[in-house]
């Protein structure tokens, strides 16, 4: 068994500290990972805020260096710069599986975190650590050119927003609307602009307008303004709402042109949703969540090829209860990513 270092919720509270962790010992296709930068998503205080006890080490969207192979793997040697995102394994068999959509696994991927490990049925434990180990079917070769602590964030928030964007055939000649502009609107924006999409953002307040048209956008819609809105209706083939909070749909959904599409990707809770709403113009409302391994390979290709990484603040791993209570706060723009670097890599 192998021993890192890592951060973990303490009991029952909310709180993250520095302990010794476990690693299980390299399987023949798996890869160990030096863990350099990990961003923290909100997913990662959702699970916080739920943990009642149990092992619970979060990250999910990291970058580092393999630094031993199994004998079985042929795609990485030792000193490859990698990137793992949200899901370690599936079941590999299953429709979905086969079609390179290991996200939507029927018998449900193996998250990084808090997950169970399907060969030996223990829990998985996260990026927030000095190490990983990962089956090397899961771990992407991080392109060269890309900043490894702006890239953390694409294997989580990134993937999220990419692949609506290419089922939805975001693109030259296509209206894209992105609602909210935090960790996952403003990847949104970035891919739909490099994509060639005429694209605009939707916020509550134009406080973020220029930050908006820096990001590539050519418009900003107000949604709480009445006359905006009017406006805007029945405007965009693609509408990406990644706005985490509960909201009503109508509105988002009058903003959709004809045989549009309204993706709903920021609140995964409850919706209601008026028929009519759909109806007056044939719009559809879909959703998505992560990504499979091709469409994972290909935005970071992508991601390469243009340019695009996340706008990050890089923090210490020992500040991070503090990105965490900010992130609860909305303090950030647009992402925070723990630097692993003051974990010792070898626990005495």
């Amino acid at each position: 068994m192998r021993m890192t270092t890592a951060w973990r919720a303490d009991g029952d509270a909310a709180v993250l500290r520095q302990v010794r962790l476990h690693r299980r010992d390299l399987r023949p296709d798996d890869i160990a990972v030096r863990v350099d930068y990990c961003g923290v998503c909100h997913t990662d205080v959702h699970s916080l805020d739920a943990h009642t006890g149990g092992l619970l080490v979060p990250g999910h969207e990291f970058t580092g260096v393999v630094t031993e192979v199994g004998s079985d793997v042929t795609r990485f040697t030792v000193g490859d710069p990698v990137a793992v995102g949200n899901i370690v394994d599936s079941c590999g068999a299953c429709v979905m599986c086969e079609a390179g959509q290991e996200n939507f696994c029927r018998e449900f991927p193996t998250l990084t975190y808090g997950g169970t490990d399907r060969r030996d049925g223990s829990t998985t434990a996260g990026g927030y650590a000095r190490e990983y180990v990962v089956r090397d079917r899961f771990a992407y070769r991080l392109p060269a050119g890309l900043d490894p602590a702006a890239a953390a964030p694409l294997l989580c928030a990134g993937i999220t927003v990419w692949e609506p964007l290419r089922s939805l055939e975001a693109g030259k000649g296509t209206r894209v609307a992105v609602a909210g502009l935090g960790g996952l609107g403003h990847l949104a924006v970035k891919f739909a602009v490099a994509l060639g999409a005429e694209t605009t953002v939707i916020s509550r307040t134009a406080d973020k307008a220029a930050d908006a048209r820096r990001l590539g956008a050519e418009d900003v819609v107000v949604s709480t303004d009445a006359e905006q809105l009017a406006a805007a209706r029945d405007r965009f083939d693609v509408v990406i709402d990644t706005i985490s909070a509960p909201h009503g749909l109508g509105p988002y959904l009058g903003l959709v042109a004809v045989d549009g599409t309204l993706s709903q990707l920021g609140h995964l809770g409850p919706v209601t949703v008026e028929t009519m709403d759909l109806l007056v113009g044939r719009k559809k409302l879909t959703s998505a969540g992560s990504g499979g391994r091709p469409a994972t390979a290909a935005m970071l290709d992508f991601c390469a090829e243009h340019g695009i990484t996340a706008d990050v603040e890089v923090l210490p791993s020992a500040q991070v209860n503090e990105a965490l209570d900010r992130l609860r706060r909305n303090d950030v723009r647009y992402r925070f990513v723990l630097d692993l670097s003051d974990l010792p890599e070898s626990p005495a």
